[in-house]
């Protein structure tokens, strides 16, 4: 018989990442993102939706990702891959399990937009000035990519084959 997902399930999950420690909680506990919404609507060319079109993400949603960017040190491609992955992300961000995430060129087109505005230096700036207003400093961390590649074939000689067969080690 198949397991069927329940549906406390994402609650216990959360539950059990928040017994654990989440620091992204912590985070989202310390800063009001709000407090950067005017300055990021200012600087994002947003149209007017009048033609239809899949409207925009939340301009507060997608600058808490360019803040897990930087602290994890995530490329926009890594970012959009753990998006999908990890709970913790998710949550911090404030996406459900069904929500779709932005991908790679969403994150690139949006950090650009900030940067053409003049606002992303300002934006980083007051984001830790808020962490230091509460006694707190940002310490990026990194996730390392887990790509699996072939090693290189050792080629020994018959002598260090020999060596090693009688439980020594070659010298270099």
């Amino acid at each position: 018989m198949a397991y069927q997902p329940g549906f406390f399930d994402v609650d216990e999950r959360y539950a059990a990442l928040s017994a654990a420690g989440d620091p992204l909680e912590r985070l989202s506990a310390v800063v009001d993102f709000e407090i950067f919404r005017p300055v990021l609507e200012a600087a994002l060319r947003r149209s007017d939706r009048s033609r239809g079109g899949r409207p925009s993400y939340d301009a507060v949603l997608m600058f808490r990702i360019l803040v897990l960017q930087a602290l994890y040190s995530l490329s926009d491609k890594q970012a959009e891959f753990q998006l999908r992955d990890r709970l913790s992300f998710m949550r911090f961000v404030g996406m459900g399990l069904h929500q779709a995430v932005p991908d790679a060129k969403t994150i690139w087109l949006y950090r650009e937009q900030l940067k053409q505005a003049g606002a992303i230096e300002g934006l980083f700036r007051r984001f830790d000035e808020v962490l230091a207003a509460k006694g707190l400093l940002a310490m990026g961390g990194q996730i390392i990519d887990a790509t699996i590649i072939a090693a290189p074939r050792q080629k020994l000689t018959l002598g260090e084959k020999a060596t090693i067969r009688q439980g020594g080690t070659p010298t270099d």
